[in-house]
């Protein structure tokens, strides 16, 4: 029988090498989309590992270029995206990315014949509105909807790759967090969430939220993160109020960061739990990416 081949849109980033990965050891034929081919010969900064010798195919596209993405879903069952704007880039906004560049996808898809489309958005959206990427994220999500294609929306709270960002400011001893701390999150490892998506390429269900086994405030993951470098917690809580404050100045001079960071002032002001699955646990990730940093 004739594999089925699989587009995984955002292959080089944290969760899309797991699921380029996890579609591969199922028996899919993987056709990566990425920018920088380079990217994926070596193991991520969050010990993502290197999926240059696991795609069948691998091929170069940019989000912000339409015509990068044309007929790139020919020949391909599935399309897979978890493409999207991570940090900040001059002149590129979450409109340009996570909205535009996905209905480009979508378009491409819908004109071969695909299938079924699976895209990852965010937890507790409804909860966000107005934030700049949540808006661009279910722009995309009400297109795919509107499309008549079979689909999936994944809604993940937050990736362990998001906590390694924790592990990273407390190296200097000293870690600023926005916010009292006491908002709660259950971060999910990359490889975990990979199950939940390709499980998603055979089953009927139109969405699925899915956060990691083990609840913490964010609190506890930064004392937790001082505990696997092997340094005494020192923690300074900054008020809520003056992140928003920065933000309304940094939307001025420079919108296209402030898309980005509003994101991360918004989720220090509510909770993120979704229904618990996998096995990989927080503390243990902090531990290897310790040791690989040191």
């Amino acid at each position: 029988m004739k594999k089925k081949t699989v587009l995984v849109a955002g292959a080089s980033g944290y969760l899309g090498r797991y699921v380029v990965t996890e579609f591969a050891r199922r028996g899919y034929a993987v056709r990566a989309l990425v920018r920088n081919p380079e990217k994926i010969t070596t193991e991520g900064p969050n010990l993502e590992p290197p999926i240059a010798d696991t795609a069948w195919e691998v091929v170069t596209g940019d989000a912000t270029d339409p015509a990068s993405l044309k007929n790139i879903c020919r020949d391909v069952d599935l399309v897979f995206s978890c493409m999207g704007l991570t940090k900040p880039q001059d002149n590129v906004t979450s409109e340009d990315v996570d909205h535009q560049g996905n209905k480009a996808l979508l378009d491409d898809a819908l004109a071969h014949g695909v299938t079924k489309f699976i895209y990852v958005s965010v937890f507790n959206a409804h909860l966000m509105p107005e934030v700049d990427v949540v808006k661009a994220h279910e722009l995309f999500v009400d297109d795919l909807k509107a499309s008549g294609i079979t689909y999936t929306v994944i809604r993940p709270t937050g990736y362990f790759s998001d906590m390694g960002m924790f592990l990273s400011m407390v190296r200097s001893g000293h870690m600023f967090l926005l916010g009292e701390g006491e908002n709660k999150v259950n971060p999910i490892h990359g490889a975990d969430l990979a199950k939940i998506c390709v499980d998603a390429a055979e089953s009927d269900n139109p969405e699925i939220c899915a956060g990691g086994p083990d609840t913490y405030t964010f609190n506890e993951t930064v004392n937790m993160a001082f505990e696997a470098i092997g340094k005494k917690p020192w923690i300074t809580h900054i008020p809520i109020w003056i992140g928003d404050a920065a933000l309304f100045v940094i939307g001025f001079v420079n919108k296209p960061l402030a898309g980005v960071l509003s994101f991360a002032v918004t989720v220090n002001k509510i909770d993120n739990v979704a229904p618990a699955t996998g096995t990989n646990h927080l503390m243990d990730f902090y531990r290897e990416l310790a040791k690989k940093t040191a």
